[in-house]
């Protein structure tokens, strides 16, 4: 009679996955280029380890630079971030539009004109401050509850409604005779690839985006890049984790244009409970609207301030 193993023999057991953290913080990804936005997040995600991870703003596959990933705690700020100025730097192949409005899509109209720098230099008024633009057909915008792109893929015709955006401001960089290479600031829910079909237009000329850079989003800059490549090293050097952790941000930097408010700890714990507090005297808060609140120096609450009174939104928890 053979005797049969009760169990697997340690070597042949199933290798158990690494454990996920409780990580708190914004990572500023340089994305590569030919990377969507949610594969970059997922690699960062599992670099780290992390449980919880989201990002601020989404970049075309096209598109490279500052994609800001929030890890626990800082998704509850996500909503900051994306609604904070972006600057670009973006280059217009001129000559033809594209069903994209970048070099991925398929080209539906070309021209054999070519402007001039005076030329390109005299419309660019006309794509400052405040202006009505057009997303383009291939965008996450939802129409009926489906994303535009998915519609577009499928053969439907999308027909996206103009929107007011704001333009901080435009610039042209450098020009050679069938490019150009532009940087602009702008507000929440601008799209650069309409900008340069756009310009493309009213030029005469056509026009499409051939290479895409955001190198700033809210508070949120160039300093702070750091690669996959990079974090791949760093994740495999000795010192992984706390290499990696050195990289991270606190949850509030992306707070930087709300008021902070500082209460004590009695009052920072009845913020967590989701109560209301009332600072009377010389502690009321000279200001109104939304805040962020702190104690001791740690991040407890967003919170809504009238009248002194304080009525926590979102609480943070962060030990």
């Amino acid at each position: 009679m053979t005797d049969v193993p009760a169990s697997a023999p340690p070597s042949e057991a199933r290798p158990q996955r690494p454990k996920k953290r409780d990580l708190h913080g914004w990572l500023i990804l340089d994305k590569p280029q030919g990377m969507t936005s949610t594969q970059a997040l997922a690699k960062a995600k599992r670099l780290f380890g992390a449980k919880k991870a989201g990002h601020a703003g989404t970049l075309d596959p096209l598109a490279t630079g500052c994609l800001p990933v929030a890890f626990g705690e800082a998704t509850k700020t996500v909503p900051f971030a994306m609604d904070g100025r972006k600057v670009y730097r973006f280059t217009v192949t001129w000559g033809a539009e594209t069903d994209t409005d970048d070099s991925e899509g398929r080209t539906t109209a070309l021209s054999p004109r070519r402007p001039a720098e005076d030329d390109i230099k005299a419309v660019l008024p006309r794509f400052r401050g405040n202006i009505v633009q057009t997303p383009p057909k291939y965008s996450a915008i939802k129409v009926q509850g489906e994303r535009a792109y998915d519609l577009a893929r499928d053969g439907e015709e999308v027909e996206l409604a103009p929107r007011e955006i704001v333009v901080y401001w435009l610039e042209l960089i450098e020009r050679t005779e069938n490019t150009a290479v532009f940087e602009t600031e702008t507000g929440k829910g601008a799209y650069v690839r309409a900008l340069a079909r756009d310009i493309g237009r009213v030029l005469g000329c056509l026009g499409h985006v051939s290479a895409l850079r955001r190198v700033r989003v809210g508070p949120f800059g160039e300093e702070d890049l750091i690669s996959l490549d990079e974090l791949e090293r760093l994740g495999l050097s000795p010192t992984g984790e706390g290499d990696l952790a050195n990289h991270l941000l606190p949850v509030e930097t992306a707070l930087d244009d709300i008021p902070a408010l500082a209460v004590s700890g009695a009052d920072a714990a009845r913020l967590r409970r989701g109560q209301a507090v009332l600072l009377r005297g010389r502690d009321a808060p000279p200001l109104s609207g939304t805040c962020y609140v702190t104690a001791q120096g740690a991040l407890v609450a967003l919170a809504e301030a009238e009248g002194g009174e304080i009525h926590p939104k979102r609480v943070f928890h962060l030990g």
